[in-house]
C-alpha cells in the first residue's frame, strides 16, 4: 500500500476507515470488469513483402508473431494476404462470418441478387484447442451484375463498399470481413500464432502479408473485432489507442460509412479508402491527412510548393486527423504502408534483405523472418514508409 494511502487513513475514524476499504475493494472489483481495465500499449502488428513479387508462404509471418506474444491477451489474432487468389484474380473474394446456417442462406439469396457468384465454399480449416466458439467461415468469388450497376450508375468498387456496409449494418448474424481482389483477410479470437495455423496458411502464397496480435483496450474481443479490417483490397493492422475516434467517426459516416464496431482501427481502415479511392490523393497525400505534421512545422518549411500542399490538407480535411498514438501498416494490391504518429508513439521497425522488406513492432519479429536482415530502422513519426511490388509482378 503506498505511502499516500496510510497518511489518509491516519486521520479516518474507525466508521471511516471501513467506508474507505469497502470502497476501494468495490472500485478494483469493477476495474476487473471487462472493458473496465484500460491498458492502451498492447498489440504487435509484423508485414513482409517482396518488391519483385515473388509468392511466400504464410509461414514466415505465423513464426514472426511468437516473439511478440506478450503484446496480445489471446482476444484477437489476424492475417492479411495479397496474390493468394491468382486463379480468382479477376473477382471479388467475400469472407465471411455466419452465426447460423440460416442466415447464410438468406445472405446468399441477397448476394445472387446482386452478383454472379462463380464459387462458394467453406473456408478451410483445421481444429485446433486453442480456437474455439467458431462461427461459420465462408467464402464467395464473385462479380458484381452488370446489369445491376447500370441500374445504381455505380462503378463495381463503390457497388462493392454498399453492399458491404448494408450486410454488416442491416443482416444480423452476417460480417464481410474481407471484399477485395486477389487477397483475403483471416482473423479469429485467439493468438495470432495460433489463428494461422487454424486458418492453414502455412498452405497459401502471397506476395505479400501482415498480421496482427491484439490487446483490445476498449472493447470486448470477438472474431469481427480481431485486425486486419478491411475493405475492398485496403486492410489495416494497427497498434495504438486514437483518440479522435469520434471526430473522425461522425465526419467519415457522413460519405456513407457505417462504424459499427465501435474500434478505431475501422475507421482508420475507411478514412483510407475515403481519401485515395473517393478523393483521389496519393498515399503519401493521404498519410499527410492523417498524421499531418503541427502547423508549426508546416510554418517553417521552406519548400513554397510542399508548404502549401500541407496547409491545403490540413483545411480541406481537419477531421481525419488521427491524434494519439498509433503505429499502423496498411495492405493495398501492389504494396504495403507503414506510418506512426507524428510523435512516435509506438514502436514500429522497418528492415530489408535482398527484395524483401519487412515491418514489425520488434526488431525479434523481423530477425524470426530474415536473421540476416539489413538496414534496420526505426520510421520518424509521420513519415511515411512506402513499398511499391514491381509494375506487372502481381
Amino acid at each position: 500500500m503506498s505511502k499516500g494511502v496510510h497518511r489518509i487513513q491516519h486521520t479516518l475514524s474507525i466508521r471511516e476507515r471501513l467506508c474507505f476499504f469497502v470502497l476501494r475493494k468495490a472500485m478494483v472489483t469493477i476495474m476487473l470488469k471487462e472493458g473496465k481495465v484500460r491498458i492502451p500499449s498492447g498489440c504487435a502488428i509484423a508485414a513482409v513483402i517482396a518488391k519483385d513479387g515473388e509468392r511466400m508462404s504464410g509461414r514466415p509471418i505465423i513464426e514472426a508473431m511468437k516473439p511478440m506474444h506478450d503484446r496480445s491477451n489471446g482476444l484477437g489474432g489476424g492475417f492479411a494476404a495479397y496474390g493468394i487468389y491468382p486463379e480468382y484474380k479477376d473477382l471479388y473474394a467475400l469472407h465471411f462470418f455466419f452465426d447460423e446456417r440460416a442466415t447464410r442462406k438468406n445472405c446468399e439469396i441477397f448476394l445472387k441478387e446482386r452478383f454472379e457468384i462463380v464459387k462458394s465454399e467453406i473456408m478451410p480449416t483445421r481444429k485446433i484447442p486453442t480456437i474455439t466458439d467458431e462461427p461459420i467461415i465462408w467464402r464467395y468469388f464473385v462479380t458484381p451484375l452488370r446489369s445491376v450497376l447500370d441500374s445504381m450508375q455505380l462503378d463495381e468498387k463503390e457497388f462493392v463498399v454498399r453492399t458491404v456496409m448494408k450486410i454488416n449494418t442491416e443482416m444480423p448474424g452476417a460480417y464481410v470481413f474481407s471484399s477485395g481482389k486477389n487477397m483475403g483477410t483471416f482473423k479469429a479470437v485467439g493468438f495470432p500464432e495460433d489463428v494461422g495455423e487454424f486458418y492453414r496458411l502455412d498452405e497459401y502464397e502471397g506476395y505479400s502479408w501482415t498480421a496482427h496480435g491484439r490487446y483490445p483496450t476498449n472493447t470486448p474481443g470477438w472474431w469481427g473485432g480481431a485486425h486486419p479490417f478491411t475493405l475492398l483490397d485496403y486492410s489495416i493492422v494497427h497498434n495504438g489507442e486514437i483518440s479522435s475516434y469520434d471526430a473522425n467517426r461522425r465526419y467519415i459516416e457522413m460519405f456513407g460509412y457505417k462504424c459499427n464496431l465501435q474500434t478505431d482501427t475501422e475507421v482508420i481502415t475507411y478514412i483510407f479508402d475515403y481519401l485515395v479511392r473517393v478523393q483521389g490523393l496519393t498515399l503519401g497525400e493521404a498519410a499527410s491527412v492523417v498524421a499531418a505534421p503541427f502547423w508549426s512545422t508546416i510554418a517553417n518549411k521552406t519548400d513554397i510548393e510542399d508548404k502549401e500542399k500541407h496547409t491545403y490538407l490540413r483545411t480541406l480535411f481537419p477531421s481525419l486527423l488521427v491524434t494519439g498514438p498509433f503505429s499502423i501498416v496498411l495492405g493495398f494490391n501492389g504494396g504495403l504502408m507503414a506510418l506512426n504518429d507524428r510523435l512516435k508513439l509506438r514502436s514500429m521497425v522497418v528492415g530489408e534483405k535482398d527484395n524483401k522488406v519487412y515491418i514489425a513492432s520488434e526488431e525479434a519479429a523481423i530477425r524470426v523472418m530474415e536473421p540476416n536482415a539489413e538496414n534496420i530502422w526505426a520510421p520518424a513519426g509521420g513519415e511515411p514508409v512506402i513499398i511499391n511490388v514491381k509494375e506487372g509482378c502481381f
